[in-house]
């Protein structure tokens, strides 16, 4: 079984966006790689991202009700040494009738993301750039200021590419097509 080599971040909805970014930046003296409205990024190490916060203010705003568990955890993140490790853990997952809710190509990370029985959201990723510099720079080109969200992909159609020989590398790279959307605060 491929496990995960590493812990790679959370993600934390809030409603308190400025004023948690701060926290962090104070507490763990973490440096903002990306910020717009919506979404930020923070890391206080060679991780890429550690820590990001999406926005209720601007994903739900404030005349919407905010269920219980909105505000928290979103999700966190577990990243897997390679991509075909991340495809063979989501067939056998699969065979066991678990499918991810999210599949989406962030451009800085490839994601499958799943629910425990109790909801719970965590990410299976692999990242994308070869090192945290690159990423860094992916984080703040255009591409990623235009679509800091992703675009959603098919792991049924990867999972075939990878089994038939296509390079580690090419399943990589980013595929075109529009801004995924993002689940709603049940599925995100």
């Amino acid at each position: 079984m491929a496990k995960p080599v590493k812990f790679a971040h959370v993600v934390y909805s809030t409603r308190r966006f400025d004023e948690m970014i701060a926290w962090y930046q104070n507490v763990f003296e973490a440096n903002v790689v990306y910020q717009n409205p919506a979404l930020a990024f923070l890391t206080y190490d060679d991780e890429h991202h550690r820590f990001a916060f999406a926005n209720l203010t601007v994903f739900k705003p404030a005349s919407d009700s905010v269920a219980r568990g909105e505000i928290g955890v979103n999700h966190v993140a577990y990243t897997y040494a390679n991509v075909g490790e991340l495809l063979d853990t989501y067939a056998r997952l699969k065979e066991s009738g678990i499918t991810p809710y999210w599949p989406v190509h962030h451009g800085v990370t490839l994601s499958l993301y799943y629910k425990d029985p109790d909801g719970n959201r965590m990410e299976f990723q692999v990242d994308c750039c070869a090192t945290v510099e690159e990423a860094n720079a992916y984080m703040l080109s255009d591409a990623f200021a235009a679509n800091p969200v992703g675009v959603a992909i098919d792991p049924e159609a990867m999972l075939a590419q990878y089994r038939n020989g296509t390079p580690l590398e090419t399943l990589l790279i980013p595929p075109p097509g529009p801004a995924s959307e993002i689940p709603s605060a049940h599925g995100m």
